[in-house]
């Protein structure tokens, strides 16, 4: 039976209805405002994995007849998912996921089909809502509910879920995920703003949650759902987790205490082979001697995050042996690569990343085919993580979830501080390679891309640098952690990124493992990030504070000149016959826009110039009382036409061609010939008067 409820945020009412459609999945609900529909439902295995992490995999399905469209391409099907189905699902998954039972390793799917989108509301705000309340109607454990709100800024003034006309306006752009109790995900970009700002809108967004816990709550109890499905945690033996403590912990104390990660590694590594040694060899049950080899596992995990997040609390040190606020040191280095157009090399402690710049033109824009129209894109960040940069081994094949998304929160943070495009025509594309891994590589990514634009020469409005923040919290005991390492992002309770100038934040990401954070310490961690980011910016800039005075030799010069638009069709000519003939003619590449723009682009600087006087001769205009050289193209009984500029022809008249009286004109022109003329007159059409006498002697 279908069951509807109905809501409202930010003035706009949101649905929610639930037994309409996909009822054989154990969660289906339909979330919609307005003309914007998206189908959310949640399946979990009644078997238990084998894997020992919990499967849960979130797909964004990107349906083109939501728009009316047909999608583009040869198949004329939707295919892999686009960068910002990628995205869409990631902002699904991280609120959702802290919140399943510490051990559930029940395969778990959620997907989210776009129905119907006008492009006025945001879809991945509804698929949030959507699958969380699948999961709360469902017999899936699930600690919910949650929701997502957008938030934005306009006139002074929050926005819940803002237009984009409003966005247009907005000096914010933050998604905010939570629970009653506080929030549990953050992801947003914004120009430049304080650090209490963000705290604003990070408790503007989570208030604006209120209605949709309601509304959720509402429709389960209405839908009369049923009971969750019994869970239980395997429990380790008691006697065997006891044996492996007075074992370990001694022998694990002291890795936590190794500040080099591979070596740390490598030490816990050989502790776990003398206890299975110690303990399992004499075991002949294969699958009880299997199951052990689990458990040790999950109990040394378990040595290690009680010992690290105890030292830290209880002494104030951290594995590497900093305090709570030192960034590790910092190396920068730039222009180490002879051919790119501009290189970083950035290195924090043991996480490096090389950033590359690379400027084209308006041919390198990408264009994407998305659901509300084609997107065409002037500033590309790549982010790569390859196995080796954390020691290990394993397959090339594309990028991953986690790459997309840590290379589009270090793009979001940069893309505040590009120059405006009409000042500085290029497509510009980084690629962040990270070369080692110690905790936020994306920071890293934010820093060296910074660093290969100053080296490539683009006049940035400001220099940018990222930090990665942490947090342990034991009851009241709270500590927060500056520049954090990867153990303390696995080992701790927050994974909280801000980047920004030395004026304001640009991007920020926060992931919460723990059911609750007040704004306290929210506050605490955004000022303590400010600090460390203002660090890192100093040390960059004793390397390169402002972008070089000129861009690389070997990328394209790119010169803009303006014309009148009614000229375009003389510049391209008829089928793009004189457009083509002026890039063969001078090796460049011409763009033209709409209003009359064109950028030249060349390496060679003569091209540059020999493509703009071409363009000039096409488009000027003829100028009365200006003398030009002009070739005679038609002989008439009572005059001759006589080209003065590409495709421009005026009129000579007999009466003008001589001082004396001629009987005919070719007493004295020919065709093909050139001659010297001046422009009489240019009357409202356009015609051309021009005078051949009016520059002889009366001798002549």
């Amino acid at each position: 039976m279908k069951t509807t409820v109905t809501t409202s945020v930010g003035g706009k009412q949101i649905t929610i209805e639930t037994g309409r459609m996909a009822k054989q999945a154990d969660g289906s609900v339909v979330v919609s405002c307005g003309n914007n529909i998206v189908l959310v439902t949640a399946v979990s295995s009644h078997k238990e994995s084998t894997l020992d992490f919990f499967p849960l995999t979130i797909e964004y399905q990107e349906k083109f007849y939501a728009t009316g469209k047909i999608p583009g391409g040869y198949f004329k099907r939707e295919g892999k998912p686009t960068t910002d189905a990628v995205l869409n699902a990631r902002l699904i998954d991280r609120p959702i996921r802290p919140l399943f039972p510490e051990g559930y390793r029940y395969e778990t799917q959620i997907v989210a089909t776009t129905l119907s989108a006008d492009g006025f509301f945001p879809l991945e705000i509804l698929a949030s809502i959507g699958a969380s309340a699948a999961l709360h109607l469902s017999d899936i454990p699930f600690l919910g509910p949650t929701a997502a709100v957008q938030v934005g800024r306009a006139d002074g003034q929050f926005i819940a879920n803002p237009t984009p006309q409003q966005m247009e306006k907005s000096d914010m752009n933050i998604i905010v995920s939570g629970t009653r109790n506080g929030i549990l995900m953050v992801e947003g970009e914004a120009k430049f703003i304080t650090e209490a700002d963000a705290l604003a809108a990070l408790k503007f967004g989570h208030q604006s949650l209120i209605p949709l816990f309601n509304a959720q709550d509402e429709l389960r109890e209405k839908a009369g759902s049923t009971q969750k499905r019994d869970f239980k945690v395997a429990q380790i033996d008691a006697g065997f987790r006891s044996q492996v403590e007075n074992i370990l912990k001694g022998k694990i104390e002291k890795a936590m205490q190794i500040r080099e990660k591979m070596e740390r590694y490598a030490t816990v590594d050989e502790a776990k082979k003398e206890a299975a040694a110690t303990l399992l060899a004499s075991l002949g049950d294969d699958k009880l001697k299997s199951q052990r080899e689990k458990e040790l596992g999950s109990i040394i995990e378990d040595l290690k995050y009680k010992i690290a997040r105890s030292m830290i609390l209880d002494t104030g040190s951290r594995i590497d042996g900093r305090d709570l606020k030192t960034v590790r040191p910092i190396s920068c280095e730039v222009g180490i690569l002879p051919r790119a157009h501009g290189s970083g090399l950035f290195t924090r402690g043991e996480t490096q990343v090389l950033g590359t710049a690379t400027l084209g033109t308006g041919d390198d824009e990408q264009m994407v085919d998305a659901l509300l129209g084609t997107v065409t894109k002037e500033f590309l960040l790549h982010y790569n993580f390859p196995p080796y940069s954390v020691g290990e081994v394993g397959r090339f094949g594309g990028q991953g979830r986690r790459e997309i998304g840590h290379g589009n929160l270090a793009e979001r943070a940069l893309k505040a501080i590009l120059p405006d495009h009409e000042k500085f025509p290029y497509t510009i594309r980084l690629v962040c390679d990270v070369l080692e891994s110690n905790g936020s590589s994306s920071m890293g990514s934010v820093c060296s891309g910074i660093l290969a634009m100053l080296d490539a020469g683009i006049p940035v409005k400001g220099n940018v640098a990222g930090i990665a923040m942490g947090l342990i919290k034991e009851n009241e005991r709270v500590a927060v952690l500056t520049d954090i390492l990867g153990d303390e992002d696995h080992l701790g309770d927050m994974d909280f990124k801000v980047a920004g100038t030395a004026n304001g934040i640009t991007a920020l990401q926060m992931d919460i493992k723990i059911d609750s954070v007040n704004f306290q310490v929210m506050e605490t961690a955004l000022n303590q990030a400010r600090d460390g980011r203002l660090h890192i910016l100093g040390e960059m800039e004793k390397v390169m504070r402002t972008p070089r005075g000129e861009i690389s030799e070997f990328a394209p010069r790119i010169e803009t000149i303006k014309i009148n638009p009614d000229k375009i069709r003389e510049v391209i000519g008829a089928g793009g016959k004189v457009i083509r003939s002026l890039t063969e003619a001078t090796g460049t590449k011409i763009e033209i826009e709409d209003d009359g723009t064109i950028h030249i682009a060349s390496s060679d600087p003569e091209a540059t110039k020999k493509a703009i006087r071409m363009i000039n001769d096409i488009v000027a205009e003829a100028e009365v009382g200006k003398t030009y050289r002009g070739k005679v193209v038609k002989i008439a009984d009572f005059g001759a036409f006589v080209e003065i500029l590409p495709g421009t022809q005026g009129l000579l008249h007999i009466s003008e061609i001589a001082n004396e009286r001629l009987r005919a004109v070719t007493d004295v022109l020919k065709e093909g010939q050139e001659i010297d003329v001046k422009v009489l007159d240019v009357d409202r059409a356009g015609r051309i008067k021009l005078s051949r006498k009016a520059l002889l002697t009366k001798d002549h």
